[in-house]
């Protein structure tokens, strides 16, 4: 009822407003379980795609969005559940696995759409990274549901880092035909076939939304954006001090 309520409210001005455009629609099941697993450049990609689908779709959130103290926790906790978003807590790398794989198959087993991220975290620069395999592979084989490629195009344009108002235009939504893993199924703790199974999915994501694909995880590319950052900023200082030291010295020759 609660997700009912919000996606109208938050689904009919995104379509009314930014007008996506979607291909591929009928690879979504009208009923039964099915995992999305779609790219991740932007925050509004887990209220476009619910936004342009009639079935309720779960993706899964940090647990801090449910847990935040004060009026407006409350708030950003109630409007999370509203949306169909699962908290996980992702203080332990590998508790935040398990947590996952549990909230997809719990999803799952109730006829449902589950909406995933292989990627882990959203891109730092558009390019598609490399998948990780703990949570979609494992989720997929311990439940057989079908995996569905998505690709979400220019979302990141909309509303870049440090920008405060939406700009209006179209981004796109491409849905791949439902990739059956069935020959796996009970080989979930096979690191290998994880590995395969993940990587055919991103392939197709890739060949959907036209991404560069690099073959890192997209958290090591964020801490090595983060730390060249920091590089430069130290390079800086280091140039600004050294001007100011070479100006100070000429003042006290010319006072001389």
């Amino acid at each position: 009822m609660i997700y009912g309520a919000m996606k109208v409210a938050i689904g009919g001005p995104l379509r009314l407003g930014f007008r996506p455009w979607v291909e591929g629609m009928e690879n979504v099941p009208a009923e039964g379980a099915a995992i999305l697993a779609s790219n991740h450049l932007s925050f509004s990609d887990s209220f476009f795609l619910p936004a342009v689908l009639d079935r309720k779709v779960t993706f899964i959130a940090k647990a801090e969005y449910f847990t935040t103290p004060g009026v407006k926790g409350k708030l950003t906790a109630a409007f999370f559940k509203g949306v169909g978003q699962l908290p996980v807590d992702r203080s332990g790398s590998r508790g935040a696995g398990e947590a996952a794989v549990k909230s997809g198959i719990d999803v799952l087993e109730r006829g449902e759409l589950f909406g995933i991220y292989p990627e882990g975290t959203r891109s730092p620069d558009g390019r598609l990274y490399r998948g990780k395999p703990g949570g979609l592979a494992r989720v997929a084989l311990a439940t057989g549901a079908p995996v569905i490629p998505v690709a979400m195009i220019d979302t990141e344009k909309i509303q870049p880092p440090g920008k405060v108002m939406p700009k209006l235009m179209r981004p796109g939504i491409r849905i791949g035909k439902p990739l059956d893993f069935s020959r796996y199924q009970g080989m979930e703790s096979d690191r290998f076939v994880l590995r395969a199974v993940t990587d055919e999915v991103m392939y197709e994501i890739m060949k959907l939304s036209g991404q560069e694909y690099v073959d890192i995880y997209a958290t090591a590319a964020k801490r090595k954006i983060a730390d060249a950052a920091k590089a430069e900023k130290a390079e800086k200082a280091a140039r600004a001090g050294q001007e100011k030291a070479g100006k100070e010295s000429h003042q006290e020759r010319d006072g001389a």
